[in-house]
């Protein structure tokens, strides 16, 4: 399939929220290759976003990446353990990004049952199965991506997104997760999924 390029992302959040929803994110390295179907994604729309890292222009070593070029990984933990991937939009200057929440495997499922369990995916419960990388820190370690990969460039070789196949679903709108603190901007319909996969 073909890997999106630089101008895919060099838009509003908003709008590549929901047009990565299908879309294939692929890990490969040593020969691996793991992918995933895109299925959930929120929209942080940068200085006016409450919500967002870089609101009102804050600017540190760890947001850094998301002042840059459109179409780089913007990698942060949360917990002390866990990694969020973000994909960086919009030009230079405008630190917007797109929060992958959720994902549904697609290739290398043993490999990502590994990572996430430490077992085989036969030896895997049904609640384990779906919930592989049904969730932002999930799909980060089922996918082997931590905060080595901040900055990666997403139209390289290693960690990229490829066109899905084309089909037809529903996209639901609706809140953001885990922003309370946000004010007005937690009620903004920013979560975008594929129906029937929540």
């Amino acid at each position: 399939m073909k890997k999106l390029d630089r101008e895919f992302y060099n838009r509003d959040s908003i709008l590549v929220a929901r047009e990565l929803l299908g879309k294939v994110l692929v890990h490969q390295w040593e020969g691996q290759r793991v992918s995933a179907r895109i299925v959930e994604a929120e929209a942080y729309m940068g200085l006016e976003d409450k919500a967002a890292h870089s609101y009102g222009g804050r600017r540190t070593p760890r947001v850094e990446v998301m002042y840059g070029d459109p179409g780089f990984a913007y990698i942060f933990p949360i917990y002390g353990m866990y990694f969020c991937f973000n994909v960086v939009t919009r030009e230079k200057g405008v630190p917007q990004a797109v929060l992958i929440r959720g994902v549904e495997p697609l290739e290398g499922i043993r490999e990502m049952a590994e990572k996430r369990y430490g077992k085989p995916y036969e030896e895997l419960s049904k609640s384990q199965r779906k919930g592989i990388s049904n969730g932002p820190g999930k799909l980060c370690k089922a996918l082997s991506l931590d905060r080595s990969f901040n900055g990666a460039d997403l139209c390289g070789d290693q960690v990229y997104i490829e066109e899905g196949p084309g089909e037809d679903f529903q996209i639901i709108a609706t809140k953001r997760i885990g922003i309370d603190y946000a004010e007005e901007a937690r009620d903004y319909l920013w979560r975008f999924y594929i129906e029937g996969t929540q």
